[in-house]
């Protein structure tokens, strides 16, 4: 049957009135030009009678606390149109008010009003119970109005993607829901807590009382036990200060800037921290130029492998190299690989990236052995990237490079992050076994970080383990460093496996190491990465000195 105009539902206005009412919730209209704001619905509810149906901005002023009368004129302050209104304020013999809206084409604002525990359940995170980001900015934005420096610190854990794949996803959200208990222990009582991304959270407190970005790291990176595992978060850390009051930035501004240091923090590596500077805003244009030279840079072979030494230390003989990409600008020189791995990864080119390292290092590794008696030893190992071990055709481009090289077998490595292998272990040990059949060595990378089962590592055929360099870092001032490096060691002398550390920066490091049973090493302590020219030279002091000695300068 056809419906008719009268069978039609309309809008009953006492109907919706009534409803309001009961809801306590109001709905307000603000016209800047006529000075004037208009409420109906649950106003008595919500202490805001004196004002309906229509008041001047003064009355709303009024009515709220003193020191929130700021708010109230922030509330009223004209705005583009399509601006979000999101403010808490309180009035005077009720609680807290808060105003959701929006700017309209017409130069109007309108929305909601309610009481602040009609918002509560949404503006909290279910899994850390922090405040979620829109409604950190929301109150971030109340704050900042009082005079006063601030600061604004986030963190950004690493390699979430990570902890997804080797843990599930389930289980990496404790490590998160940990991470977010133990940020509120580290501020003080009032400081305002949010997890502003998946991985990333904010804490907003007056300077003088803030316990700044050190704090905040040791609080967040004790070693953590997951369904049996020790996890050993690292995060990124950006912090920026203000001043409150009138002149104070957004909140989204601030938060922008806060994690612009973060992404400042992450060129430094795992476990790196920034403050914002003003010199922070060219860095960022420069990566969106970067991005778009890529590709070119790639076609023209600009990205070329630079080689650190691998050190026998017992004897201080040369085993090897690790190849490291480097970009050869040809306008802003030699930039190091957390200046453009990022975008690779972002723009899908790091297989494209994996395959011509790998190529070039095994040309240059095959000219050195026909150059120099003293090379005839060595060998040089290639990281492949996320998601690389499981590329199509990579069996058959390592079988090519070494009837192209003339390589022998066993000279030529492939390092493989934890994480890789353990998204599908049973996969990955048949990619392993071919590989390793095709005539390469195998490394397995980062090793001590917590993901890995024992068990599966006991029938992948793995040549070496490498023990990440954060341990290695803090050797001499953690404890649990220590007794990691040391199950490591052991733990490659039981499977046969040789063991490189990663990160040894002076003697003393070198010398502990070499106590607990640690066969190799490499890090600064010995030498940077290297041009392919300067790795040659440094082959040649190698052979005639027979030992790579620490350079003075680290000397521990």
């Amino acid at each position: 049957m056809a419906e008719t105009p009268n069978d039609r539902w309309n809008w009953d206005a006492a109907a919706t009135l009534d409803a309001l009412g009961a809801a306590a919730v109001a709905i307000w209209s603000w016209e800047p030009e006529a000075d004037r704001l208009r409420l109906t619905g649950g106003v008595r509810a919500l202490g805001l009678a004196p004002l309906a149906p229509d008041c001047s901005s003064a009355a709303l002023r009024a009515l709220a606390l003193p020191q929130d009368r700021a708010l109230a004129d922030d509330l009223l302050r004209p705005r583009s149109a399509g601006s979000e209104v999101a403010l808490r304020v309180r009035i005077r013999g009720a609680g807290v008010c808060v105003w959701r809206g929006v700017w309209r084409e017409d130069g109007r604002a309108s929305g909601v009003v309610a009481a602040e525990t009609a918002f509560a359940a949404p503006e909290q995170d279910d899994l850390t119970g922090l405040m979620r980001r829109r409604s950190f900015l929301a109150q971030a934005r109340e704050r900042l109005q009082a005079p006063g420096g601030h600061e604004l610190i986030v963190a950004d854990l690493d390699r979430l993607r990570r902890l997804n794949e080797a843990l599930g996803h389930e289980r990496a959200d404790l490590v998160l829901a940990a991470l977010a208990s133990r940020l509120a222990t580290a501020f003080p009582p009032g400081a305002l807590l949010g997890r502003v991304g998946e991985d990333e959270f904010a804490a907003l407190c007056p300077a003088e009382v803030s316990p700044g970005a050190e704090a905040m790291r040791k609080a967040l990176e004790t070693p953590l036990r997951i369904a049996g595992l020790d996890i050993h978060p690292t995060l990124s850390i950006g912090a920026v200060q203000t001043q409150g009051g009138e002149d104070a930035p957004e909140a989204a501004e601030l938060l922008r800037r806060a994690e612009l240091a973060v992404e400042a923090a992450k060129t430094a590596g795992r476990g790196g921290a920034a403050d914002y500077g003003r010199a922070l805003e060219s860095d960022g244009l420069s990566r969106l130029a970067l991005e778009g030279e890529i590709k070119g840079a790639l076609e023209r072979g600009e990205f070329i492998p630079f080689y650190q030494p691998v050190i026998r230390l017992g004897t201080g003989a040369l085993a090897g190299f690790e190849a490291l990409v480097r970009w050869r600008h040809p306008r802003r020189g030699l930039l190091l690989p957390e200046q453009f791995l990022p975008m690779c990864q972002e723009l899908g080119l790091m297989s494209a990236l994996g395959s011509a390292v790998l190529r070039e290092a095994a040309r240059q590794l095959s000219v050195w052995r026909a150059r120099h008696e003293a090379a005839a030893g060595l060998s040089v190992a290639v990281n492949l990237s996320t998601g690389e071990l499981d590329r199509k055709g990579l069996l058959a481009e390592i079988i090519e490079i070494r009837n192209a090289t003339g390589l022998p077998p066993g000279v030529l490595k492939l390092e493989v992050t934890e994480s890789d292998v353990m998204r599908d272990p049973d996969r990955a040990a048949i990619t392993l076994h071919k590989l390793r059949a095709a005539g390469v060595t195998l490394a397995l990378d980062d090793f001590g970080t917590g993901f890995s089962s024992l068990s599966y590592l006991a029938r992948l055929p793995f040549d070496t383990l490498k023990i990440d360099r954060y341990f290695v870092r803090t050797l001499a001032t953690n404890s649990g460093s220590e007794k990691i490096v040391s199950s490591v060691v052991k733990l490659g002398q039981d499977l046969a496996l040789e063991v490189v550390a990663e990160g040894v920066e002076n003697a003393g490091m070198a010398r502990r190491l070499l106590a607990l049973g640690c066969d190799y090493g490499q890090g600064f302590g010995y030498s940077p990465a290297l041009s392919a020219h300067d790795a040659e030279s440094f082959i040649l002091q190698c052979g005639a000195d027979g030992a790579a000695p620490i350079r003075a300068r680290n000397r521990a």
